[in-house]
Protein backbone atom coordinates (compact mmCIF):
# COMPACT_ATOMS: atom_id res chain seq x y z
CA UNK A 1 0.00 0.00 0.00
CA UNK A 2 2.64 2.61 0.68
CA UNK A 3 4.68 1.84 -2.47
CA UNK A 4 1.33 1.87 -4.36
CA UNK A 5 0.58 5.98 -2.78
CA UNK A 6 4.30 6.32 -3.94
CA UNK A 7 3.61 5.71 -7.58
CA UNK A 8 0.19 7.33 -7.87
CA UNK A 9 1.73 10.08 -5.91
CA UNK A 10 4.41 10.61 -8.03
CA UNK A 11 2.52 10.28 -11.39
CA UNK A 12 0.38 13.13 -10.00
CA UNK A 13 3.67 14.94 -9.44
CA UNK A 14 4.70 14.55 -12.94
CA UNK A 15 1.21 15.44 -14.06
CA UNK A 16 1.44 18.95 -12.19
CA UNK A 17 5.38 19.53 -12.93
CA UNK A 18 4.94 19.01 -16.87
CA UNK A 19 1.74 21.67 -17.06
CA UNK A 20 2.82 24.27 -13.78
CA UNK A 21 5.08 22.96 -11.17
CA UNK A 22 5.57 22.25 -7.41
CA UNK A 23 4.59 18.61 -7.99
CA UNK A 24 7.82 18.14 -5.56
CA UNK A 25 5.22 19.26 -2.97
CA UNK A 26 3.89 16.06 -2.95
CA UNK A 27 6.92 13.81 -3.50
CA UNK A 28 9.27 15.27 -0.86
CA UNK A 29 5.92 14.81 1.42
CA UNK A 30 6.01 10.87 0.22
CA UNK A 31 9.95 10.66 0.68
CA UNK A 32 9.70 12.16 4.09
CA UNK A 33 6.10 11.12 5.84
CA UNK A 34 5.34 8.14 3.93
CA UNK A 35 8.71 6.82 3.27
CA UNK A 36 10.84 8.00 6.36
CA UNK A 37 14.00 9.34 4.31
CA UNK A 38 15.58 11.88 5.85
CA UNK A 39 15.55 15.62 4.13
CA UNK A 40 18.31 15.80 2.82
CA UNK A 41 18.40 12.00 1.34
CA UNK A 42 14.51 12.62 -0.01
CA UNK A 43 15.65 15.84 -1.83
CA UNK A 44 18.66 13.76 -3.46
CA UNK A 45 16.00 11.07 -4.26
CA UNK A 46 13.71 13.05 -5.91
CA UNK A 47 15.79 14.19 -8.30
CA UNK A 48 15.75 10.61 -9.89
CA UNK A 49 11.68 11.09 -10.61
CA UNK A 50 12.44 14.65 -11.75
CA UNK A 51 15.18 13.92 -14.43
CA UNK A 52 13.35 10.93 -15.88
CA UNK A 53 9.52 12.96 -16.11
CA UNK A 54 11.59 15.91 -17.67
CA UNK A 55 13.45 14.17 -19.77
CA UNK A 56 10.62 12.45 -21.25
CA UNK A 57 8.27 15.39 -21.48
CA UNK A 58 11.20 17.32 -23.36
CA UNK A 59 11.61 14.52 -26.05
CA UNK A 60 7.83 14.62 -26.65
CA UNK A 61 7.96 18.62 -26.60
CA UNK A 62 10.47 18.00 -29.08
CA UNK A 63 8.63 15.25 -31.30
CA UNK A 64 5.98 18.46 -31.34
CA UNK A 65 7.67 20.93 -32.46
CA UNK A 66 7.51 23.11 -29.23
CA UNK A 67 11.23 23.69 -28.40
CA UNK A 68 14.02 25.74 -30.39
CA UNK A 69 17.49 24.37 -29.00
CA UNK A 70 19.01 27.28 -30.90
CA UNK A 71 17.11 29.97 -29.18
CA UNK A 72 16.93 28.34 -25.64
CA UNK A 73 20.73 27.28 -25.31
CA UNK A 74 21.42 30.55 -23.27
CA UNK A 75 18.87 29.90 -21.43
CA UNK A 76 19.63 26.45 -20.75
CA UNK A 77 23.64 27.13 -19.79
CA UNK A 78 23.10 29.85 -17.24
CA UNK A 79 20.20 27.83 -15.55
CA UNK A 80 22.86 24.76 -15.59
CA UNK A 81 25.37 26.78 -14.34
CA UNK A 82 23.07 28.16 -11.20
CA UNK A 83 21.58 24.78 -10.86
CA UNK A 84 25.42 23.50 -9.91
CA UNK A 85 25.98 25.86 -7.27
CA UNK A 86 22.63 25.62 -5.65
CA UNK A 87 22.82 22.01 -4.90
CA UNK A 88 26.74 22.14 -3.96
CA UNK A 89 25.41 24.60 -1.04
CA UNK A 90 22.34 22.20 -0.71
CA UNK A 91 24.24 19.25 0.65
CA UNK A 92 25.90 21.85 2.90
CA UNK A 93 23.53 23.65 4.61
CA UNK A 94 19.45 22.94 5.46
CA UNK A 95 16.93 23.39 2.91
CA UNK A 96 14.41 24.79 6.40
CA UNK A 97 16.21 28.21 6.65
CA UNK A 98 14.75 29.14 3.42
CA UNK A 99 10.79 28.06 4.12
CA UNK A 100 9.92 31.12 5.29
CA UNK A 101 11.72 33.18 2.16
CA UNK A 102 9.52 30.64 -0.17
CA UNK A 103 6.18 31.32 1.69
CA UNK A 104 6.25 34.55 1.37
CA UNK A 105 7.34 34.04 -2.79
CA UNK A 106 4.06 32.06 -2.71
CA UNK A 107 1.52 34.57 -1.89
CA UNK A 108 3.79 37.53 -4.46
CA UNK A 109 3.25 34.70 -7.54
CA UNK A 110 -0.64 34.75 -6.59
CA UNK A 111 -0.82 38.18 -7.30
CA UNK A 112 1.18 38.08 -10.66
CA UNK A 113 -0.97 35.41 -11.73
CA UNK A 114 -4.05 36.94 -11.27
CA UNK A 115 -2.95 40.32 -12.18
CA UNK A 116 -3.73 40.85 -16.33
CA UNK A 117 -4.13 36.83 -16.21
CA UNK A 118 -4.10 37.18 -20.41
CA UNK A 119 -0.23 37.58 -20.14
CA UNK A 120 -0.42 34.77 -18.82
CA UNK A 121 -2.04 33.18 -22.10
CA UNK A 122 -0.06 34.81 -25.09
CA UNK A 123 1.91 32.97 -27.88
CA UNK A 124 5.04 32.88 -27.85
CA UNK A 125 6.65 36.55 -29.78
CA UNK A 126 9.25 35.00 -32.00
CA UNK A 127 10.97 38.47 -32.46
CA UNK A 128 11.66 39.41 -28.68
CA UNK A 129 14.71 39.34 -27.21
CA UNK A 130 15.13 39.54 -23.20
CA UNK A 131 18.34 41.94 -22.44
CA UNK A 132 21.23 40.32 -21.10
CA UNK A 133 21.19 42.28 -18.31
CA UNK A 134 18.04 40.48 -17.35
CA UNK A 135 18.56 37.10 -18.73
CA UNK A 136 22.04 36.57 -17.02
CA UNK A 137 21.02 37.12 -13.14
CA UNK A 138 17.56 35.51 -13.66
CA UNK A 139 18.26 32.41 -15.30
CA UNK A 140 21.45 31.81 -12.68
CA UNK A 141 18.91 32.76 -9.78
CA UNK A 142 16.21 30.68 -10.82
CA UNK A 143 18.81 27.62 -11.59
CA UNK A 144 20.49 28.10 -8.40
CA UNK A 145 16.92 28.09 -6.63
CA UNK A 146 15.96 24.65 -8.32
CA UNK A 147 19.46 22.92 -7.51
CA UNK A 148 19.29 24.32 -4.12
CA UNK A 149 15.18 22.85 -3.48
CA UNK A 150 13.56 22.39 -6.76
CA UNK A 151 9.97 22.93 -4.68
CA UNK A 152 8.38 26.09 -6.48
CA UNK A 153 11.27 26.32 -9.06
CA UNK A 154 8.96 25.69 -12.17
CA UNK A 155 6.44 28.25 -11.07
CA UNK A 156 8.87 30.88 -10.89
CA UNK A 157 10.76 29.39 -14.32
CA UNK A 158 7.18 30.09 -15.91
CA UNK A 159 7.01 33.63 -14.49
CA UNK A 160 10.21 34.54 -15.73
CA UNK A 161 9.83 32.56 -19.34
CA UNK A 162 6.01 33.95 -20.01
CA UNK A 163 6.37 37.79 -18.53
CA UNK A 164 9.89 38.07 -19.18
CA UNK A 165 10.79 36.15 -22.56
CA UNK A 166 7.34 36.44 -23.82
CA UNK A 167 6.86 32.76 -24.11
CA UNK A 168 3.20 31.42 -24.32
CA UNK A 169 2.75 28.90 -21.57
CA UNK A 170 3.23 25.58 -23.30
CA UNK A 171 6.43 26.90 -24.67
CA UNK A 172 7.50 28.02 -21.19
CA UNK A 173 6.58 24.68 -19.98
CA UNK A 174 8.60 22.84 -22.86
CA UNK A 175 11.82 24.78 -21.94
CA UNK A 176 11.47 24.24 -18.63
CA UNK A 177 11.17 20.23 -18.75
CA UNK A 178 14.45 20.38 -20.54
CA UNK A 179 16.16 22.70 -18.61
CA UNK A 180 15.34 20.65 -15.71
CA UNK A 181 16.11 17.20 -17.19
CA UNK A 182 19.81 18.72 -17.85
CA UNK A 183 20.49 20.17 -14.55
CA UNK A 184 19.15 17.42 -12.68
CA UNK A 185 21.53 15.14 -14.09
CA UNK A 186 24.26 16.85 -12.34
CA UNK A 187 22.60 17.62 -9.25
CA UNK A 188 22.25 13.87 -9.40
CA UNK A 189 25.71 13.26 -9.48
CA UNK A 190 26.67 15.67 -6.45
CA UNK A 191 24.23 13.90 -4.52
CA UNK A 192 25.58 10.74 -5.64
CA UNK A 193 29.01 11.81 -4.63
CA UNK A 194 27.36 13.17 -1.02
CA UNK A 195 25.76 9.78 -0.26
CA UNK A 196 22.34 10.93 -0.08
CA UNK A 197 20.35 9.47 -2.78
CA UNK A 198 18.64 6.17 -2.26
CA UNK A 199 18.59 4.30 -5.41
CA UNK A 200 15.54 1.89 -4.84
CA UNK A 201 12.94 4.44 -3.56
CA UNK A 202 14.14 6.95 -6.52
CA UNK A 203 13.76 4.43 -8.96
CA UNK A 204 10.04 3.80 -7.85
CA UNK A 205 8.97 7.08 -8.03
CA UNK A 206 10.37 7.89 -10.97
CA UNK A 207 8.12 5.11 -12.76
CA UNK A 208 4.92 7.56 -11.15
CA UNK A 209 6.32 10.46 -12.50
CA UNK A 210 7.98 9.65 -15.83
CA UNK A 211 4.47 8.29 -16.80
CA UNK A 212 3.03 11.45 -15.84
CA UNK A 213 5.00 13.77 -17.35
CA UNK A 214 4.66 11.49 -20.43
CA UNK A 215 0.98 11.69 -20.75
CA UNK A 216 1.21 15.41 -19.87
CA UNK A 217 3.45 16.66 -22.27
CA UNK A 218 1.99 14.14 -25.39
CA UNK A 219 -2.06 16.10 -24.88
CA UNK A 220 -0.49 19.32 -23.95
CA UNK A 221 1.47 20.28 -26.87
CA UNK A 222 -1.89 19.42 -29.47
CA UNK A 223 -3.92 20.22 -26.98
CA UNK A 224 -5.37 24.22 -28.35
CA UNK A 225 -6.72 25.13 -24.74
CA UNK A 226 -3.63 23.96 -22.78
CA UNK A 227 -2.32 27.14 -22.23
CA UNK A 228 -5.97 28.27 -20.50
CA UNK A 229 -5.86 24.86 -18.57
CA UNK A 230 -2.03 25.51 -17.56
CA UNK A 231 -2.71 28.94 -16.45
CA UNK A 232 -5.77 27.46 -14.53
CA UNK A 233 -3.92 24.86 -12.74
CA UNK A 234 -0.87 27.07 -11.91
CA UNK A 235 -3.28 29.36 -9.57
CA UNK A 236 -4.59 26.17 -7.61
CA UNK A 237 -1.07 24.59 -7.46
CA UNK A 238 0.05 28.95 -6.27
CA UNK A 239 -3.38 28.61 -3.72
CA UNK A 240 -2.57 25.18 -2.30
CA UNK A 241 1.05 25.96 -1.47
CA UNK A 242 0.14 29.17 0.28
CA UNK A 243 -2.70 27.52 2.20
CA UNK A 244 -0.02 25.03 3.30
CA UNK A 245 3.06 26.62 4.13
CA UNK A 246 0.68 29.46 6.18
CA UNK A 247 -1.57 26.35 8.08
CA UNK A 248 -4.82 28.31 6.57
CA UNK A 249 -6.03 24.57 6.78
CA UNK A 250 -5.82 24.71 10.25
CA UNK A 251 -7.62 27.78 11.24
CA UNK A 252 -10.72 26.75 9.10
CA UNK A 253 -10.79 23.07 10.38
Amino acid sequence: MIYLIAVIGSFIAGVINTLAGNGSAITLTILTEVLGLPPNVANGTNRIGITAQSGVASWIFHKNKMLDLRRDRLLIILTLIGAVAGVWVATEVSNEQFKTVFSYLMVLMLFVILIKPKRWLRETDENYELSLWLTVPAFLGIGFYGGFIQMGMGIFFLAIMVLGARYSLMSANAVKSLVVAFYTLFVIAIFEYKGLIDWEIGALMAVGQTAGGWLTAHYGSKYKQANVWAHRLLVVIVVAAIIKLFNLHEMVF
